[in-house]
């Protein structure tokens, strides 16, 4: 089955988080809000408005396939890091182009609907 793209939630920006239960907050990153999905036909990435930007992610659609998922929703942000550890958003504008190796997925929300998992046991 072809999964289809869903909206992402987009959080809103705040000078101080809310107070008591019943809140979710996530980091801020500094890339481009995205969503994998993994099925059938293949891994695909699209931008939050659903634009398919599975060709400027090669490398990251290479690196999807050793999840192991048959079939997989992930909502997340792409990202490159500077040398503290913080996204950097100049540098992933570059990265996209000229250095996919830099790119880092980092998953939000994850929904495995069939996975095959395998170990490795030494």
């Amino acid at each position: 089955m072809r999964l289809k793209f869903i909206e992402p939630l987009m959080p809103t920006l705040v000078e101080n988080p809310p107070e008591g239960e019943g809140w979710t907050h996530e980091v801020k990153f500094d890339g481009y809000r995205s969503q994998m999905i993994i099925d059938e036909d293949g891994t695909r990435i699209y931008t939050r408005n659903g634009h398919d930007w599975t060709a400027k992610y090669r490398d990251l659609v290479r690196e999807a396939k050793r999840l192991g998922a048959e079939s997989a929703i992930v909502d997340g942000e792409i990202v490159v890091l500077n040398d503290k550890g913080l996204s950097d958003f100049a540098a992933l504008r570059k990265a996209i182009t000229r250095r996919q190796h830099d790119l880092y997925f980092v998953a939000l929300i994850c929904f495995i609907l069939t996975a095959t998992i395998c170990a490795i046991w030494r």
